[in-house]
Order: structure tokens, then sequence, then C-alpha cells
């Protein structure tokens, strides 16, 4: 049931997480709002380190407002959960302080399932669904450089009209210029990219490559393509309207990706971070059991990611 008062503008903004899109998104909205609306949660330990080593986008500094899930502050009008899938649970309960009745969320988290967690603890009628597309944006340490923001692409999960929630952000993302893409079938398009994100992360990752490792014909290409195909296979018969069309979609983006860059995933192999192999190859793994499907593609890239560290 829509909630949301109708004609309320956005002006108070919190995000959590200062990955690589939580700067990215951070960075341009100190740029077009006032920097007091804008909060970036986090504990006092991360905002003391933040602070004392501050934190760069392409190569300026970012003069962040760092709120702790202490602090009284007015609710939010918009939410952007920008944390890794591992650390959701503590995210969801840092921002409850500013979770209100006109509160929208956004997460940007990769997968299909942080936004069930999340609406299941502050209720679904918060929720927008969005899917990040076409930045190209790495991050080491606290150095976040990109070339591309892409586009946001934000909508209700399964709707004919754009609703309160969508036309709120829409005047939002205008006002601040960031660049955005309606859909109101996000149910499809989250699956969508979770299809990427199991191909291309996890090969990459795997191969501790680049970009350039699937955008050519050989092993890791068919690996790729083999894993995308089982998303498929699953999603299907969990009722998503996902087919062959959107893997040649995603190869016209994946062909066009600089080839000397990695994927979040390989980027966390490389610096020893946890991984999000639960969130791509557990959940197929997991559909897969349950409608009794093959996914060995998937089900090597689990083992392969949640054994100790070891060569290929």
């Amino acid at each position: 049931m829509e909630i949301l008062i109708m004609n309320k503008p956005i002006q108070k903004v919190s995000i959590i997480g200062l990955g690589a899109l939580g700067i990215l998104y951070g960075e341009h909205f100190l740029r077009k709002m006032p920097a007091d609306d804008l909060r970036i949660i986090a504990d006092s330990d991360r905002v003391d380190r933040y602070k004392s080593e501050g934190i760069f986008c392409n190569g300026k500094a970012c003069d962040f407002n760092y709120v702790t899930p202490e602090e009284k502050v007015e609710p939010a009008d918009l939410i952007i959960f920008a944390v890794k899938y591992t650390t959701l649970p503590e995210a969801i309960r840092m921002v409850k302080g500013h979770v209100g009745p006109d509160t929208i969320i956004l997460s940007v988290l990769n997968g299909v399932v942080s936004e069930e967690e999340i609406g299941a603890v502050y209720g679904k009628e918060h929720l927008l669904y969005s899917v990040a597309q076409g930045m190209t944006a790495a991050k080491v340490g606290n150095q976040m450089s990109y070339k591309s923001k892409g586009i946001l692409c934000f909508g209700e999960l399964n709707a004919t009209e754009n609703s309160v929630k969508v036309e709120r952000v829409k005047s939002f993302f205008d006002q601040v210029d960031l660049p955005y893409e309606i859909n109101n079938r996000m149910h499809d398009k989250l699956w969508s990219k979770l299809m990427i994100n199991v191909g291309v992360n996890q090969t990459v990752g795997y191969f501790n490559a680049t970009n350039k490792l699937i955008q050519q014909p050989g092993k890791p290409r068919e690996m790729m393509l083999a894993a995308m195909e089982e998303v498929i296979e699953v999603g299907q018969r969990e009722g998503v309207g996902i087919s062959g069309d959107d893997i040649a979609y995603w190869l016209k983006i994946i062909d066009s990706l600089s080839p000397d860059e990695s994927p979040s995933m390989a980027q966390d192999v490389k610096a020893g971070r946890p991984t999000e192999v639960d969130l791509f190859a557990g959940t197929i793994v997991a559909l897969g059991k349950k409608h009794g499907l093959a996914v060995p593609v998937n089900e090597m890239f689990l083992e392969h990611f949640t054994k100790p560290a070891s060569g290929n």
C-alpha cells in the first residue's frame, strides 16, 4: 500500500557503505546539494578512520558529513544501501534512526535478495528496486576512481506506471543531475543483473584476471556463458522473464568494458577480502537444488571461493 506523502521533495539523503558505489554517489550528491543534508552512516571506528585517512574520489578529497548510528537525526527522505552483502545485516540495524514514515530505500547491492531482507525489517512499502549499470569504478584503500558513472536503473518490482515513490526519486535525480533510467519491471531486471554478475564477476575472479580474459574466445568466456545459462534455467523456474536475449544484451556491454579493469569480485580476490560468492553462486546452487536442476559451473565456483585459498 502506498503510504508516502505525494509531493514531499527529497532533501535529506543517507548513504551507508563507502565502497566504489557509495563514494561515487556520495561524491556526486555532495557537489549538488547542501553538505549537511547528505549523511554518511558509519560506526565510530570507521568515522575516525575516514576522518584521519580521508576518502578520495578521482584524486579529490570528499568532505563528507559522517554520522554514527547512535546520533539523533531527522529521518532521511532517501536511504541508499551501498554495502557488501556480507555486512548487510549490520547495515540494516545501523540505519534504524534514519527511517521515517516517508523514507524511500534503494539498495544498490548485487543479487536479488537484499531488498527482501531490508523490507522484512522496515516494510516493503519503503522500497524501490535498483540496478547500477555501466559504471567503471575501482576502489583501492581509501581511493576510488571512475571514468563513467553509468546509470542507476530504478523502479517498482512490477507495475504499469510510476508510483509516488518513483516520481519523488525521479524529481530528486533530475535536481542533482544523476543519470538514471526508470524501469517498473525491476523483477526481471534484477535477475538479468544477477546473471551478468554470476558470469563476469565469478569468472574473472576465478582466474584472478581482468575483463580482457572474457572478451576473447576461449575457456574463460565459455565458462562465463555457461554460468549465465544456468541462471536463465533457474530463473525461468522461478517465473522470471529472462532468456538468451539477455545474454546477447549483456555481451555488448561486456565487450565494451575496459579490458585492463576488473569487476568488484576480482578486486576482492586480489585484496584478500571476502567475496560475494554466496550471493552469486550460492543463490543459483540453492535454487538449482530446489528445482532439481544441475548447475555444475556455479557449484564449482561456490566450492572454489569457499575453500581455503590455494592455486586454481
